[in-house]
């Protein structure tokens, strides 16, 4: 007997058996390819995990499966255990988790092949009248074939005119012949004269840093820790350089798709060897086509966001992860992995160094690093002969603003654009305004969604919630009194931007938020007209806070600069830390000088005051003690249950009967602590109300040991199919 056990996309966390199909060789079914089933009156796609010859099911209720999609599996063995892995540590389904380590077309059953792998051509010697006297299409047909002797797909025979119905009688009159096809890339292979443009000239530090990555041999995790403008792309640059030479792959992880574009810009003008890209904002077929490339060795270097992780390479030789503290890198909803932490356990599998770069390193890997279970490189310098910027904290306290605007501030962007340079004015909230208020009754246009203000936009007017999606008109008049008195509260980029351009109306006032780059190409085209180095204003939330290289900036204006400061999740200060100096970052970066002008409520806040004038390091050590006295992670570890439901308190009254019920069944494992439940911050959301269950372990390995029980039971329990339930194991957003 023969037993197929597989994993499904369904949100039950557990495999199926399945007899195989009637007319497969059992000795072809290997783990890890794919295989149509029947599941209920569907069909799905699911990844084999074992074959065996017992089922815990009667075997004449085994369902046999439809078809095997696969010679050879899709996944390299140690990416699906790795992904196997990621399922287990994070808790989730593993058929969803194997699923989404899959290009979306492989997950819907495609072959796994290029676009155009399988093409037709003549057979040897044949003419066209070999068809048949009567068969003038069949002619025509094979004449087109003898035209493209290299071959051509189906889609072209369709372009030129022809129905591709006509190949099957010459394949049968063994005049036309159907073969694969892989494409080649130029360069794909080469190892000697890489460099297309040359390397730029590396001071004392970044030759340092470059030594360190390039003498690791085998697996080696390395904190790259360099300020703002120290030229750390120019070191993975030239670290790449070395893996190329030696005929291997480099895959490189940005946080944000707004990066990917001039990410790989750079680095098709540094080499002579294929570059492709990886994001959501890629059709399905290009992802493929692309993950295929890389797959097969064709692609030397990759670039890509969060879910590039799981990208086979045919010849893995480095790993970058640049912006390595962004919360970007792990997934908010449901499989909430860390493509960061995953990196540093693909590259141990795999044996190469991975390198994680950061000005504003997080507090967990900075932690790793002093503890000597990451090697640490430290680049303080900027390159060149740039100087870091200096700082001003702005008192706004007591002072009129312009929307947003202090005069102050005002007039140094004034004095900026006479000077030639262009100046960048951050604020992090989108849209004109953060919401609308009745002036005579204090009414304040909410979301009856979310525990949230509709956020005003004039460009088009609209309301917008910008947590459900929700988008209303703009009233006339006052929900509640019915006054036409509304006016805009507070400033948002929209209303910045409109305020600078009456300001400095011969100015050009660029606007980048995820409102304006939406259009195709929209990003490049602002780009380019900032590096033409003339006068502008840049008004954006953090998109220009990531890597964006700006010579001609020379000011930087930070709005709302302690908007973190009291966050109540205890990572606040550290993201608006991270914020700060990655904003600040952008002043500066090439001859000219560049200043930071920080307006401020708080301008004599203590963490403020130390963060600007002894660096991000010093306030790092500052937060790590507080952090291990107050026994948060990374001294600690953490895991979220989330539940939300259709009615208020019922997902805070789930989870407190699981907490009782847990604690009555089962011995808590050793250091293992529960926190609540609580509402979560924003208890209501697209029309659920949400709550929280915190569980703190002192050992990551007794932690889930309760969160498998959790899970078990969550699983087997019916009040949990009457919410939404879902465990986020190091959660980045706590509280």
């Amino acid at each position: 007997m023969v037993v197929l056990r597989l994993a499904l996309p369904t949100p039950m966390r557990r495999v199926f058996d399945y007899l195989p199909p009637a007319d497969i060789d059992p000795q072809t079914l290997v783990p890890g390819i794919r295989i149509r089933v029947p599941f209920g009156n569907r069909q799905l796609i699911g990844m084999l995990l074992d074959v065996s010859d017992h089922s815990e099911f009667p075997i004449h209720k085994l369902k046999a499966a439809l078809e095997v999609l696969d010679n050879t599996p899709p996944l390299p063995a140690h990416l699906l255990d790795l992904a196997r892995w990621a399922a287990s540590y994070y808790q989730h389904p593993i058929g969803d988790a194997l699923a989404q380590a899959l290009p979306v077309m492989l997950r819907k059953g495609n072959a796994c092949e290029y676009a155009h792998e399988h093409l037709w051509r003549a057979c040897d010697g044949a003419v066209p009248e070999d068809a048949g006297k009567q068969a003038k299409k069949q002619q025509a047909m094979l004449a087109l074939l003898i035209k493209h002797p290299q071959g051509i797909s189906t889609d072209a025979i369709r372009a030129e005119g022809y129905r591709p119905e006509l190949l099957k009688p010459l394949e049968e009159k063994a005049l036309a012949e159907r073969f694969i096809h892989h494409p080649h890339h130029a360069n794909s292979e080469r190892t000697e004269n890489l460099i297309h443009e040359a390397p730029l000239t590396l001071n004392t530090q970044q030759s340092a840093a470059l030594e360190e990555i390039n003498s690791s041999d085998g697996f080696a995790p390395i904190l790259l820790e360099g300020v703002t403008g120290s030229g750390k792309t120019e070191i993975y640059l030239q670290a790449i350089e070395l893996q190329l030479s030696r005929g291997k792959q480099a895959l490189v992880l940005v946080p944000e798709i707004g990066l990917t574009p001039q990410t790989v810009t750079r680095f098709k003008q540094r080499f002579n060897v294929p570059v492709v890209a990886l994001h959501s904002n890629m059709s399905d077929r290009q992802r493929l086509d692309a993950w295929l490339d890389a797959r097969e060795g064709e692609a030397r270097i990759i670039i890509g966001t969060r879910s590039a992780i799981f990208t086979p390479m045919r010849a893995p030789g480095i790993i970058v992860v640049d912006e390595e503290h962004d919360a970007s890198f792990k997934q908010q909803d449901g499989y909430r992995y860390s493509a960061r932490d995953l990196a540093v356990l693909r590259a141990q599998r795999e044996q190469i160094p991975v390198v994680l770069g950061s000005a504003t390193p997080s507090l967990e890997t900075l932690h790793n690093a002093q503890q000597g279970r990451y090697q640490w490189v430290r680049v303080t310098e900027r390159a060149g002969h740039a100087k870091a910027p200096s700082f001003e904290l702005l008192d706004t306290r007591n002072t009129h603003l312009q929307s947003g605007l202090s005069t102050p501030l005002i007039k140094k962007i004034g004095q900026t654009l006479e000077k030639g340079t262009q100046a960048l004015v951050f604020i992090n909230r989108r849209g004109f305004s953060p919401t609308l208020s009745c002036h005579d009754c204090g009414w304040i246009a909410d979301c009856n969604r979310c525990d949230a203000n509709m956020t005003l936009h004039r460009s088009p007017p609209h309301l917008h919630c910008h947590h459900c999606d929700k988008q209303t008109p703009i009233p006339a008049r006052c929900g509640n009194c019915g006054s036409d008195q509304l006016k805009p509260v507070g400033a948002g980029t929209e209303r910045t931007e409109d305020t600078l351009q009456k300001l400095f109306p011969d100015t050009p006032v660029l606007r980048i938020d995820r409102d304006t780059t939406q259009r195709k190409d929209a990003m490049a085209k602002m780009m380019a007209q900032i590096h033409s180095g003339e006068p502008c204003i840049l008004v954006g939330t953090q998109m220009l806070a990531k890597g964006h290289h700006f010579p001609k900036v020379t000011l930087v204006a930070i709005l709302n600069a302690d908007s973190g400061l009291f966050s109540a999740d205890f990572r606040g200060m550290e993201r608006t830390a991270q914020l700060i100096l990655q904003v600040a970052g952008r002043a500066g970066r090439a001859d000219h000088p560049g200043s930071v002008v920080m307006q401020t409520n708080q301008a004599d806040h203590p963490t403020l005051q130390h963060l600007v004038q002894m660096g991000y390091y010093a306030f790092a050590q500052q937060e790590l003690i507080q952090r291990q006295n107050a026994q948060l992670p990374p001294f600690t570890h953490y895991a979220l249950v989330r539940a939300e439901a259709n009615g208020s308190g019922r997902a805070e009254a789930f989870l407190r009967a699981i907490r009782e019920q847990m604690e009555t069944d089962i011995l808590m494992p050793e250091g293992v602590r529960w926190l609540g439940p609580f509402p979560s911050p924003m208890e209501k959301r697209a029309g659920m109300h949400r709550a929280q269950l915190l569980i703190q372990g002192n050992n990551r390995r007794h932690l889930h040991q309760l969160l498998d029980t959790l899970t078990h039971y969550l699983e087997q329990t019916k009040e949990a199919r009457q919410v939404r339930w879902s465990i986020d194991v190091d959660p980045v957003d706590t509280f």
